[in-house]
């Protein structure tokens, strides 16, 4: 074989190489963009159901592209509710739009994606006491979440259309989600079944403060406050046609018990106040507070630790809100949340000593 002969075949054989490599990264591509388990391009094709199980990455997602009139917002204590209760309800379809900690910027953020492409009928929004004195920024960056999901830059789409995980783990998931045993898609995000519940679980995850801290003043957090009254109050200024019903959830009495040893008490109940009375002055806006839940506050076998509790917890919520019980106006949410304040100081005069008693706190 001569010298021509040899460069020709090499040159050939590259070529053959190149398409073969070009032909494997189409398809690999061509795979995760239309069984998409991350929902970035699409809703679910191919009679695939909706399996999600993985907020950070899927969260954003459907918010974009999923059908849907209205959202279920908040943190992971939301995340137990099943969607149908909601569209059974209000005649409804809903999604959940959930970030951990629901840090109030980043619950606006997830609003703001849904308000770019659909109309919202209803917003039911879970409030968490500690949102209220968080960054009014935005987190997704900062604790490291996949960017080129949230971003709409295509060029840094290789990072989810090559990526090994997607194709050898989370699509085989999302297949055998949707063909094989009964996964339901009114359940999403939800952990209930694969955590368990109990007064045993809940003491032995509550690290209790050894000193108890004189409470701090009420507006300690006024700076940070008045940064998230402005997101939450631009939210709901900016979309008269959404009704938006808020409500503070049952934390139980360990969670209160805590807080009264950190000294941040006081500082929580104004936030509150301060949030619903700002909130309270638009006419599509609801508000309950189901923290002086006494009956379910009390019982530590709905928790699984001082503040994440069973779902019945969650259908009690609901149903209370449909019925109108526990509704908080401008006429009565100072009153409300004073209840709320009495029964934390309830809890550590009375409620929680049983406890000490029998050595069940550990510091």
């Amino acid at each position: 074989m001569n010298k021509k002969e040899k460069t020709t075949n090499s040159t050939s054989f590259i070529k053959r190489f190149l398409i073969t490599i070009l032909a494997l990264m189409v398809l690999v591509a061509g795979i995760v963009f239309v069984f998409d388990p991350f929902y970035h391009y699409h809703k679910p094709w191919l009679g695939l159901k909706a399996v999600l199980n993985d907020k950070e990455y899927q969260c954003i997602g459907t918010l974009r592209n999923f059908d849907y009139d209205s959202l279920l917002v908040g943190s992971s204590v939301m995340e137990n509710n099943d969607n149908s209760w909601y569209d059974s309800a209000y005649g409804i379809k809903s999604i959940k739009a959930i970030r951990s900690y629901g840090a109030t910027a980043d619950l606006c953020y997830l609003l703001d994606a849904a308000y770019e492409s659909h109309d919202i009928r209803y917003v039911f929004y879970n409030i968490d006491p500690s949102s209220l004195s968080a960054s009014p920024e935005p987190t997704y960056e900062s604790t490291g979440c996949p960017m080129y999901l949230y971003d709409k830059n295509p060029f840094n789409d290789v990072k989810y259309l090559f990526n090994k995980d997607v194709l050898l783990e989370k699509i085989p998931y999302q297949l055998a989600n949707s063909f094989i045993g009964d996964y339901n898609e009114n359940l999403s995000y939800n952990w209930a079944k694969w955590k368990n519940f109990g007064s045993e679980l809940a003491l032995g995850l509550y690290n209790r403060a050894e000193d108890v801290i004189p409470m701090m003043e009420e507006s300690a957090y006024q700076t940070e406050l008045d940064a998230n009254i402005a997101l939450l109050t631009e939210q709901v200024a900016a979309h008269p046609e959404t009704e938006f019903i808020f409500f503070y959830p049952t934390y139980s009495m360990l969670w209160w018990d805590g807080i009264v040893r950190t000294g941040e008490r006081d500082a929580y109940i104004y936030n509150e106040k301060q949030m619903t009375k700002a909130l309270l002055s638009y006419d599509n806006v609801r508000i309950f507070c189901f923290q002086n839940d006494r009956e379910v506050a009390t019982n530590l076998d709905l928790y699984m630790d001082t503040i994440h509790f069973a779902p019945e917890i969650n259908r009690r919520m609901l149903d209370k809100i449909i019925a109108g019980e526990d509704e908080m106006t401008l006429e009565n949410y100072e009153e409300v949340l004073d209840g709320v304040k009495n029964f934390s100081q309830d809890v550590v005069t009375d409620y929680i000593i049983p406890y000490e008693e029998q050595g069940l706190l550990h510091n």
